[in-house]
C-alpha cells in the first residue's frame, strides 16, 4: 500500500537542507543578501504552533459520491484530537475561494455544511468562517456559493478578511531582500484553531494546490486603496519572484499559519489551468488529517503529480513541518488510495512552473556586476 519512494533530490545536493537560498543569495547579490535570506527564515512569530511531525502522520481517506457522508467519514477518526485542540481556542474555518463567481474554484457548500454539522455538538461558541479572495469583496462569494444560508442553521459568522490589517511578517522578494507583509490576524493567531477546507486543484504557478496553500495564500492581507492609490495586496508580494520564490514564501508563511486540521473535498477536482479556469474531474474521493503536508502529499499521489515537483511541500518537510514520505503516512479507512489515482492534466504553462527546480540563471561566480564601494 505504501511503495518505497526514492529520496527526493531537488536542484543541488544541499537544496533541501538549505531550502535553496544561501548559495543563490551569495551568487545573486553578495553576502548582504545571505543575511537577508537567513533573517527571513528565522523571522517567526513569538508564539508558534508546534511542529506536526515526530513520527508517522495519519491521513483519513474515503471514496464515494455522497459528499456530506464522505466528509464525516474522514473527519470522525480525528474526533479526539479535534476536541482536544478546540479547548480554549476560537474556531476559524478557512474555505478555499479564489474568486467569487466560479463555483469549481471554491469549497462546495455541502462540504462546509458537513463540517459545521460535525462541529455543532462539540463546539458551542460562534464559528468564524473567513476568506480573503483575490476578488476584493469576498462577501460576494459567500452569497454566490450559497454559504450564507448556513447562518440560519448553525452558530457561524461569515467574515470578509479583505481590508483587515494583520501581523507583520517577512518573506523574500525577487532580489532576495526581506519584504515585510501582513498576515491576517485571525489566521495567524496561535490561540485560534484553524481548519483548512479545500478541494483538489491544479495550479498555474506551483503545479497543485490543496490545504497548505489554501491557508498560506489566504493569510497575506489585501488592504484597500488609500488616497486614490492601488489596493495593497500582499498576495502579489508572495508571487513577485515567480514560481521559485512562491514555493519558498509559501513554506515560510505556513510556519506561521499552519492549519490545525485540513480537509480535502475531492468529489470533484479541477485540472488544467487552475486554480480558476480549469475543468472538472470526477474523482469521488475525500481525505483529511492534522498534518497538512501529509494530506497534500497524498493529494499529489492521487492526482498522479510527482511529489518532487511541489517545492513548498518539500521545503516544509525538510524543516520538520510535515511528512511527505509515503512510508510514514498511515492511511485510515478501508479504501486503498493507490486504486483511486487519476492523472490530472496540468496547466498549459507547466514547463515554466517547473523552472524553480533548475539552477538560477546567474553570471559567473559572485556576479559580473561591480560591487558598490565600501562606505
Amino acid at each position: 500500500m505504501k511503495p518505497k519512494e526514492k529520496e527526493l533530490v531537488i536542484g543541488r545536493r544541499s537544496a533541501l537542507k538549505m531550502l535553496g537560498l544561501s548559495s543563490a543569495a551569495m551568487l545573486a547579490g553578495g553576502f548582504s543578501d545571505i543575511t537577508a535570506a537567513e533573517a527571513a527564515t528565522e523571522m517567526k512569530p513569538k508564539k508558534m504552533k508546534p511542529l506536526v511531525t515526530s513520527g508517522n502522520s495519519s491521513v483519513a481517506f474515503t471514496t464515494g459520491t455522497d459528499r456530506k457522508h464522505m466528509l464525516f467519514e474522514v473527519i470522525k477518526p480525528f474526533d479526539k484530537e479535534i476536541r482536544a485542540g478546540l479547548k480554549g481556542k476560537r474556531l476559524v474555518i478557512k474555505p478555499n475561494m479564489v474568486v467569487t463567481n466560479v463555483p469549481l474554484c471554491a469549497a462546495h457548500v455541502e462540504s462546509l455544511e458537513a463540517l459545521l454539522e460535525y462541529l455543532k455538538p462539540i463546539y458551542k461558541g460562534q464559528i468564524l468562517i473567513g476568506e480573503s479572495s483575490s476578488s476584493f469583496n469576498s462577501s460576494d462569494g459567500f452569497a454566490n456559493y450559497g454559504y450564507l444560508d448556513l447562518e440560519n442553521k448553525y452558530n457561524c459568522k461569515f467574515v470578509d478578511f479583505n481590508g483587515a490589517k494583520g501581523k507583520p511578517f517577512y518573506i523574500l522578494d525577487r532580489n532576495l531582500h526581506m519584504d515585510e507583509i501582513q498576515l491576517i490576524n485571525e489566521l495567524a493567531d496561535p490561540d485560534n484553531y484553524v481548519i483548512s477546507l479545500s478541494r483538489l486543484k491544479t495550479h498555474n504557478t506551483v503545479i497543485m494546490t490543496g490545504g497548505v496553500k489554501n491557508l498560506a495564500m489566504g493569510a497575506p492581507a489585501f488592504l484597500p486603496a488609500v488616497n486614490g492609490g492601488r489596493p495593497a495586496s500582499f498576495k502579489r508580494n508572495m508571487h513577485s519572484g515567480g514560481p521559485r520564490w512562491l514555493h519558498y514564501n509559501i513554506s515560510l508563511v505556513t510556519q506561521a499559519v499552519r492549519p490545525d486540521f485540513t480537509i480535502i473535498d475531492g468529489v470533484e477536482g479541477m485540472e488544467g489551468d487552475g486554480p480558476i479556469s480549469g475543468t472538472p474531474v470526477d474523482h469521488r474521493i475525500a481525505l483529511a488529517g492534522e498534518d497538512a503536508v501529509a494530506v497534500d502529499s497524498m493529494c499529489c499521489k492521487l492526482m498522479d503529480i510527482p511529489l518532487e515537483d511541489i517545492g513548498y511541500l518539500n521545503y516544509l518537510a525538510a524543516t520538520g513541518y510535515g511528512n511527505i514520505d509515503y512510508n510514514k503516512i498511515d492511511i485510515i479507512g478501508s479504501e486503498n488510495p493507490d486504486n483511486h489515482i487519476k492523472k490530472y492534466k496540468l496547466a498549459s504553462n507547466a514547463d515554466y512552473q517547473l523552472e524553480w527546480k533548475d539552477p538560477l540563471a546567474l553570471p559567473s561566480q559572485f556576479g559580473s556586476t561591480p560591487r558598490r564601494p565600501a562606505q
